[in-house]
């Protein structure tokens, strides 16, 4: 199977790994990819297997998020780097903590945005969701696929955009790509995938702690603040499990926030980068 990476930055400087959400692929962090390495890191962001420019797996609907990391510690392995930075937007915030916990000794520090470190009891509270909300909708074999097949990909993207961020992106660089992979994997992950167990080494299963420097970026009109107790999680409950953590709130960001506010996000991407630089 070929992953698609983009690359910039020296060979010799510090790895900042960047991990896509959906409807997003790696040309989602261009901004920041660019402005990282102009402060002399190397910034490195996949396809993950399925998306973008990458080969569709075989049997896409068996797609697991340990496939992904696994993914990525290949990557990592195959171009000598054994130490990173990770950054995750969306779910792949959630690929990123996995990455995490299996892999603590190449984490240099983790940051998110969009979507927390979420522990699997949180994760299983999101099945308390109406029915017809779209993650639960997206989750039901046949529903996503009736819902997105009556347009083409440039449509279904541009409406997951606007319904998230009220706004939209340069479309056709997604369009052009999911009009070649399709949906059929990115359905799987992170949807269809959510409560999927993970039991890495050294960890209790039902308190599993991530001790690397950690920040949160994420927008006041994000949608994911409207989750049921999101807000009380992130004040209260999230330091148990990532003690490190420091969150930042961008007051008129939305779930895209890091396309939206480029110079912002960008900037508090290199403070902490700079911070905790290896």
């Amino acid at each position: 199977m070929k992953l698609h990476v983009a690359e910039i930055g020296s060979e010799s400087s510090v790895v900042v790994l960047f991990l896509h959400g959906f409807p997003e692929i790696s040309y989602t962090w261009r901004h920041q990819m660019i402005a990282v390495a102009k402060a002399g890191f190397r910034a490195i962001a996949p396809d993950y297997r399925g998306y973008g420019l990458s080969d569709i797996p075989s049997q896409p609907e068996k797609t697991s998020f340990a496939d992904l990391v696994k993914d990525i510690a290949i990557i990592l392995h195959s171009l000598g780097i054994s130490k990173v930075f990770v950054i995750g937007k969306d779910f792949g915030g959630m690929v990123a903590y996995v990455f995490a916990l299996f892999f603590p000794e190449k984490l240099a520090g983790i940051i998110t945005l969009g979507i927390p470190y979420m522990p699997p009891q949180a994760l299983k509270q999101l099945q308390t969701l109406p029915e017809g909300f779209y993650m639960r909708r997206w989750q039901e074999h046949g529903r996503a696929e009736a819902d997105f097949s009556r347009f083409d990909a440039k449509t279904v993207v541009r409406t997951i955009y606007i319904l998230f961020s009220r706004s939209e992106v340069p479309i056709a660089n997604y369009a052009a790509s999911y009009g070649k992979s399709g949906f059929l994997t990115a359905l799987q992950i992170p949807y269809r995938s959510m409560l999927e167990e993970i039991a890495p080494p050294n960890q209790d299963p039902n308190a599993m702690i991530v001790e690397a420097p950690a920040l949160f970026i994420t927008g006041e009109k994000d949608f994911f603040f409207s989750f049921p107790g999101m807000a009380e999680y992130l004040k209260c409950g999230i330091k148990n499990f990532v003690p490190n953590l420091e969150i930042k709130y961008l007051p008129e960001g939305s779930h895209f926030v890091h396309e939206q506010f480029p110079d912002k996000v960008n900037q508090l991407l290199l403070n902490f980068l700079n911070h905790n630089k290896f």
